[in-house]
């Protein structure tokens, strides 16, 4: 879908819909125009609720953020590779 048909969509969603209809047209506007994102919903791991309001401060935490990327930095590697030798 080219970027004129997605600025259309995304405008013309503007009459009253469903929040989720909403959502979805904005991020496919978000992805046409600047670089792909992913959203992730994660919760604390068992047995670590009793770090709850550090766990929440990581959605804020530069730091983390960083951590996050390269992580997915090495994972998308990894992929590669793996699919090159395959």
């Amino acid at each position: 879908m080219g970027v004129n048909k997605l600025v259309r969509k995304w405008i013309e969603s503007r009459e009253k819909k469903p929040e989720s209809e909403y959502e979805e047209a904005k991020r496919q506007f978000e992805m046409a125009i600047g670089q792909p994102f992913i959203t992730l919903k994660l919760e604390i791991p068992a047995g670590f609720e009793e770090f709850s309001n550090e766990f929440r401060k990581l959605e804020n935490d530069y730091q983390f953020h960083e951590e996050v990327k390269d992580l997915i930095k090495k994972r998308l590697l990894l992929a590669s590779r793996l699919k090159k030798s395959t």
